[in-house]
């Protein structure tokens, strides 16, 4: 048996693996997996310990949760919230044919509220201005490197074997352990000296940033973007997983306007195209790209310029 565990039908229409997907930080996430069995397994930290989360949705209207570890029964606690419980979309108007498609082929993707601040930052933060896959190489080295050995459910235990996987998870290491990672560990995960001092600076200041889950979006924001090195774009990929806002836009991404510009409108645009553009879904502009990259559609024909790859453990 789980330590904690908890089932229940969920109040809106709930896709487990488009609601939940977001909190995975790329390919071999230490903190994250999808298992054999169609489960997601997640670990977290609260006040109460690290725990590590099964997240299950055994019919089309029923989801399951278990949890071990200190911070189980908070895991389970807030496991319907983390899973969209208090995302109602019953005020979106899709105003257009593709949008209105396209939240009709996908009525159970809600937006995940993990209620982590920090623990949404600091892959943000690792994710800034440079190539993806770069950030997630270096998410991957500094949690094996600095995290600490998932909590293991007992043998027996549902998916205690983490559903066929094999793969043992790590949790993420606490703020404090973010703030003394020595300067040449940063360059070793590839991580150049501003993104470091960001997460360093902003470790010492977790229990504040924390406090941002329970504002507005606009005060959440605000307390956000009070760290250094922590701008709009950082802002908004925090709120996207720990607040559930389904307006976070994240203006600044290297892909996102031209994406929204072709799919939507057939041109490039500039941030601030694309902001006016976006205008008429305010409230729910986060919503629209989940369901636009849902249903599959294409944005801007890959050409042209990309990011270049920089190699900062070579600098």
């Amino acid at each position: 048996m789980a330590e904690h565990s908890r089932t229940w039908t969920p109040r809106h229409p709930t896709d487990l693996s488009q609601t939940i997907g977001p909190v995975r930080r790329g390919p071999g996430d230490p903190t994250f997996l999808r298992a054999v069995d169609g489960s997601f397994w997640r670990t977290t930290r609260s006040a109460s310990g690290p725990a590590t989360v099964r997240y299950a949705q055994p019919a089309a209207d029923v989801l399951r949760v278990d949890a071990w570890g200190p911070g189980a029964a908070e895991a389970v606690a807030e496991a319907a919230v983390v899973l969209g419980e208090g995302d109602d979309p019953s005020g979106f108007d899709p105003r257009i044919a593709l949008i209105d498609e396209a939240h009709r082929r996908n009525p159970g993707l809600r937006m995940v509220r993990t209620g982590r601040v920090f623990e949404a930052l600091v892959p943000a933060i690792l994710e800034q201005k440079v190539i993806t896959l770069q950030a997630h190489d270096s998410w991957r080295f500094l949690v094996h490197r600095f995290g600490e050995d998932a909590p293991v459910p007992p043998p027996g235990a549902a998916g205690s074997a983490g559903g066929g996987t094999g793969r043992r998870l790590k949790v993420a290491p606490t703020a404090e352990q973010w703030a003394r990672v020595p300067s040449w560990e940063w360059h070793r995960a590839g991580v150049d000296p501003q993104r470091s001092r960001t997460i360093v600076n902003a470790a010492r200041y977790a229990s504040r940033l924390e406090e941002a889950s329970g504002m507005s979006p606009t005060d959440a924001a605000a307390r956000l973007m009070l760290m250094p090195g922590v701008g709009v774009w950082t802002a908004a990929e925090v709120a996207q997983r720990a607040f559930g806002d389904p307006d976070a836009l994240a203006v600044g991404d290297y892909h996102l306007s031209n994406y929204l510009g072709h799919a939507l409108w057939g041109r490039d645009m500039t941030d601030d195209e694309m902001v006016e553009a976006m205008a008429p879904w305010a409230g729910h502009r986060q919503r629209v790209v989940r369901l636009l990259g849902a249903s599959g559609v294409r944005g801007r024909p890959r050409r042209g310029p990309r990011m270049p790859f920089v190699d900062h453990r070579a600098i």
